[in-house]
């Protein structure tokens, strides 16, 4: 899952941080504070102005990780 995670291009983790954000039900707001960011680095990421940080992704891929198969799911749906 990490190589994966790390070969999207920035449409897709776009869209695949909203899709997660919508799978738990978050709005940007509160996506930022679960992640340790503020709300417009949320919405710079999924607008695809700007891609999240080594660290940042590496947090994003660790909760696709524990939320099993929805998480693989998930990523599924951005696999070339």
């Amino acid at each position: 899952m990490e190589k994966f995670i790390k070969k999207l291009t920035q449409p897709q983790i776009g869209l695949l941080i909203r899709d997660l954000r919508q799978e738990m039900d978050l709005t940007q707001e509160e996506f930022a504070t679960h992640f340790g960011v503020v709300f417009s680095t949320v919405n710079r990421w999924e607008k695809g102005h700007n891609k999240p940080s080594s660290l940042a992704l590496k947090v994003i891929q660790n909760k696709l990780e524990a939320m099993g198969k929805k998480g693989e799911h998930l990523l599924q749906r951005y696999q070339v």
